[in-house]
């Protein structure tokens, strides 16, 4: 029997050969997470426009999380205001790759919002996202309402007050925190108010207040802080009437009462307490398209837990007046089940209330400029 014979020539090939057919044989080396995010740019999408205090918190972050992702990727902020960053939450969720590479901050009312699937314009699950976090959990900031010191009010009592003066308060959009709190207070506490909806963002509401189109807002204490501090010193022309979001009183505000406390009836303070919520557990609420691989969402995650816990990053927070107390993607999670699993007809109650139009609130449009 003839035995084939192998030149030098052919050993090569021959070698190469055994090669791919081992190579066939076993799984492909999988890309790592710091290979993946290696020379890519990230973007952080934020549902409102420049200036405001999303965008301040957003911007912080993108200055410092690519520090702590394996490989070291850049962020780039991108602004997409709209209907109370509703634009941006359908965007992420339905549009945004999802390769790890976007990723943004929506509006803290968003996963309730989306509970309750009562808006036809709402194109998303909460539960279907893939959670990044939160940047505060409200311990050390609150919701306040904010108005011009020439308005005929100087306590909640004076709005409540039947037949009492109607106080115009100016925000983004329903869905949005200044557009529902509003209701929620109207509802809870009797309170005598007419909303002006349609303002382009956060910032453009401060300038209609400054312009006296409203005479105030429902907004965060550290969005005051980080944009207009001089509003919270005394003789500003501006005071607080109630903090929302508040077991109990800020201490550098022991003056302004909590809406817990203001509320007279059960079902006004049970409304408060289920409506607070989301600002106590996902104040900054960060989420990345579903379906994102588990490895880079890991990713994600431990950086955006690791950038918060950072000095550096702890420092210019202190220095742009902002609250860090992050929460991380499980913790969000969780309280999202929290808030699926309330009473039914406590659904339908904050449904009512923030139906446009509806819950006693009258609601109108910014004049066109």
């Amino acid at each position: 029997m003839l035995r084939p014979m192998i030149t030098p020539m052919l050993k090569p090939m021959i070698a190469v050969a055994l090669v791919v057919v081992a190579l066939a044989g076993s799984p492909a080396q999988a890309q790592t997470v710091e290979d993946f995010y290696r020379g890519k740019r990230l973007t952080l999408t934020v549902g409102y426009g420049p200036g405001g205090g999303y965008d301040v918190f957003a911007r912080l972050l993108a200055r410092h999380l690519g520090r702590f992702l394996p490989g070291n990727p850049s962020i780039i902020v991108q602004n997409m205001p709209g209907a109370g960053s509703l634009i941006a939450a359908n965007y992420l969720y339905a549009i945004a790759p999802k390769d790890g590479t976007a990723f943004g901050l929506i509006a803290r009312d968003m996963p309730l919002l989306g509970l309750m699937g009562h808006n036809p314009n709402v194109q998303f699950d909460p539960r279907k996202f893939t959670w990044v976090g939160s940047s505060s959990d409200f311990s050390d900031d609150a919701y306040v309402m904010i108005v011009r010191s020439d308005v005929p009010v100087k306590s909640i009592e004076d709005m409540r007050r039947p037949g009492g003066p109607v106080i115009v308060l100016g925000g983004t959009a329903d869905g949005a925190t200044g557009g529902d709190v509003p209701r929620i207070l109207q509802e809870a506490l009797g309170l005598n108010l007419k909303l002006v909806l349609g303002y382009r963002d956060s910032a453009a509401v401060f300038l209609a207040m400054e312009r006296g189109e409203v005479s105030g807002r429902t907004t965060d204490l550290s969005a005051i802080q980080s944009t207009r501090p001089d509003w919270l010193k005394p003789n500003s022309g501006f005071h607080l009437l109630v903090q929302y979001a508040r077991r109990t009183r800020h201490p550098d505000y022991p003056d302004v009462p909590t809406a817990r406390e203001l509320a007279t009836t059960a079902a006004g303070r049970a409304l408060i307490e289920f409506t607070e919520m989301p600002l106590l557990t996902m104040a900054r609420p960060y989420v990345a398209p579903p379906g994102i691989p588990e490895d880079r969402a890991a990713a994600l995650q431990r950086a955006f837990l690791a950038a918060h816990r950072d000095p550096v990053f702890l420092a210019e927070a202190a220095k742009l007046g902002l609250y860090v107390s992050p929460v991380s993607a499980g913790d969000v999670v969780m309280s999202l089940e929290r808030m699926a699993k309330a009473p039914p007809e406590l659904f339908e109650e904050v449904r009512r209330l923030l139906a446009a139009g509806k819950g006693g609130v009258t609601v109108s449009q910014p004049p066109r400029r």
